[in-house]
């Protein structure tokens, strides 16, 4: 790919995001539930591996050989929905009926309701024991693909996690790739007031994992980070991104009280114009 075409192409993931962020505001408003604030946290993430760097086919989201994306923090599913409504897995209609009863949106993703799912998540702390079973799974098939796990910062408090991080080296799985959204702050506050993780990228390398660093809201680091862990072959790699919880909109940037509020309709019209007037990030 060629200096122009590259550039070209970095635009256009840069313009995914921003209609990525303008969905999850819009479709939490209108349901008046959901989390924004690490939603928001992952939308160059998402953008990355979905438009970049993960194989999969929109016509065939059960395609055998595709790679897979475990969102552990499965939370962030109104970032996930809106990534799969660009990649036209899902119907866009479906964004206006987020966590009603008769929607295949709920609050958090399932795998026997969306396309594109891979599996279904929600309860923190257990997405990475899960691609590592994929990814060992994979091995055994003789299969190529490659297992992503998207992890939040606040849910490395939860020790399964490091089991899954031991086993996982145990086995040298090179197609087990974790990203963690490293916002600094969960449900109630700051991650190192409440269970302080660094240093995090040091703990990693204990644990014999291949450990990257990306800007998290930098796509094209974050797309070198997964193209540097995609080549690895000596174990699993993780990347830890930094992010911004609530990316995006002034007043909602690193404040756990946007975990999983809803905004308001004078706080979603700042918000919208933030966004849509790219005066913010």
């Amino acid at each position: 790919m060629d200096i122009n075409s590259t550039k070209t192409h970095i635009s256009e993931l840069k313009d995914k995001a921003r209609q990525i962020r303008t969905m999850v505001l819009d479709m939490i408003y209108k349901a008046q539930s959901g989390h924004l604030g690490g939603s928001m946290s992952v939308v160059e993430i998402l953008t990355a591996l979905y438009f970049s760097e993960m194989e999969i086919d929109p016509r065939h989201p059960g395609w055998t050989d595709r790679d897979r994306l475990v969102p552990s923090k499965g939370h962030c599913a109104p970032a996930l929905y809106s990534a799969l409504v660009l990649k036209g897995v899902v119907k866009p209609d479906a964004l206006d009926e987020l966590r009603q009863t008769s929607c295949i949106l709920q609050g958090h993703p399932c795998m026997n309701k969306v396309p594109g799912i891979d599996i279904s998540t929600g309860s923190l702390g257990h997405g990475l024991s899960i691609g590592l079973g994929m990814a060992l799974g994979a091995r055994i098939q003789n299969k190529k693909f490659n297992v992503f796990v998207l992890l939040g910062d606040g849910e490395l408090d939860e020790g399964q996690n490091w089991e899954a991080a031991m086993a996982a080296a145990k086995y040298s799985l090179d197609n087990l790739i974790a990203i963690v959204d490293r916002n600094r702050v969960q449900l109630d506050g700051p991650t190192e007031c409440i269970m302080p993780l660094e240093p995090l990228e040091e703990k990693w390398k204990a644990f014999n994992w291949n450990t990257l660093s990306v800007d998290g809201h930098d796509i094209e680091d974050v797309i070198r980070g997964l193209r540097l862990a995609k080549s690895n072959r000596n174990g699993p790699s993780i990347i830890i991104a930094h992010t911004t919880k609530g990316k995006g909109v002034s007043f909602m940037e690193d404040k756990h009280q946007w975990h999983g509020k809803p905004p308001s309709e004078e706080e979603y019209l700042m918000a919208k114009k933030e966004l849509e007037g790219g005066i913010h990030g």
